[in-house]
């Protein structure tokens, strides 16, 4: 477990009975877990909270009328997710057949060379949680790290959670995951 003393954004969603925490990265991107009080079903525990999440109760979640800033306990696992997606095959149901053709493609903005095109399209993401603090992609944010004893609220993910990486500018998320096997 990885254990943090900091002030920090919480909150709880009475109607959910989860926790939601804030993780700041630099700039304005951060960390989003949503934490459940139990686990109410067979599987992961998380469906009964994915069922209920959309975009708009997200950005309801994460605003000043559910979250305050405290001095916060934390515990989350370790954990470092990769994950990686051919896309050509997506693309091409979607319609977009030109670009992978020799003959068809026109990639004239990008060279002068008229015989460019697709051969391959992947996506890969990484998100890796750790002693040194968390890192998504290309965007890397540091937190400290001890224990003291304190009185304020803990946010203790021994169970399943969910969570997201958002760009608070655009209100992008970035990535968007689920934690299901912590281990102490």
């Amino acid at each position: 477990m990885m254990v943090l003393h900091e002030k920090l954004n919480i909150g709880y969603i009475e109607d959910l009975k989860t926790q939601i925490l804030e993780l700041p990265y630099a700039g304005d991107v951060s960390m989003f877990l949503l934490l459940p009080d139990g686990i109410a079903d067979v599987s992961t525990g998380l469906e009964l909270l994915e069922n209920e999440i959309t975009y708009d109760k997200l950005y309801k979640w994460i605003s000043k009328d559910t979250m305050v800033e405290d001095d916060v306990e934390v515990y989350i696992p370790r954990f470092k997710l990769e994950e990686y997606y051919e896309l050509k095959p997506i693309l091409r149901s979607m319609g977009m057949d030109d670009a992978f053709s020799k003959g068809q493609a026109n990639f004239l903005g990008m060279s002068e060379r008229n015989d460019l095109f697709l051969s391959e399209v992947f996506h890969q993401a990484t998100v890796d949680v750790n002693e040194e603090g968390t890192e998504a992609a290309a965007g890397t944010g540091g937190v400290m790290t001890g224990r003291t004893g304190h009185g304020g609220p803990q946010f203790v993910a021994d169970h399943p959670f969910l969570f997201f990486i958002l760009h608070k500018t655009t209100k992008s998320i970035l990535f968007f995951g689920r934690f299901s096997l912590p281990k102490n």
